[in-house]
């Protein structure tokens, strides 16, 4: 098979992926929002639509699912500076069994909106099919990190 027959399949398969993840997220954002209301808000289904069609969500979703943690902060703010080599290590530590990424909110701020942050650094932490398990606003060791996917049942052993 040539390469643009291959690289046609992996954007059918990508768009098919994401496609389901919005679906899913449409679903659960809601209740999540209601449920967590007092401690913090989820972004509005407009931006969040937005951040799925997101150029580098999906390409995490054409390597294989893998459960992902995205770091909102800046590059300038003290705690995020603390974070930004545990970020690293954890990208280079558990490269295709973990994705980490980091975004710069200051930089970028439509992104803050669209995940809904209030403070930064805040670590949300996404099952391998999308769905947001558990959300850190502030400081977050890599032992802390680590002990929190043991807890939500993903093992990195």
């Amino acid at each position: 098979m040539n390469t643009t027959g291959k690289l046609l399949i992996v954007l059918t398969l990508a768009a098919a992926v994401t496609g389901v993840v919005i679906l899913k997220q449409r679903g659960s954002d809601k209740t999540q929002a209601d449920l967590n209301e007092n401690t913090r808000q989820g972004p509005n289904q407009e931006a969040d639509n937005s951040v799925k069609n997101d150029p580098v969500q999906i390409k995490s979703i054409e390597a294989k699912a893998l459960p992902r943690l995205v770091d909102l902060g800046a590059d300038k703010c003290i705690p995020c500076k603390m974070m930004a080599p545990i970020l690293e290590e954890l990208k280079t530590e558990y490269a295709g069994r973990m994705d980490v990424e980091f975004i710069d909110v200051w930089k970028n701020p439509d992104a803050g909106k669209k995940y809904g942050i209030k403070l930064i650094p805040t670590q949300i932490f996404y099952a391998p099919d999308g769905t947001e398990q558990f959300r850190h606003e502030g400081f977050m060791g890599k032992e802390d990190i680590l002990a929190k996917w043991k807890e939500l049942g993903i093992s990195f052993e």
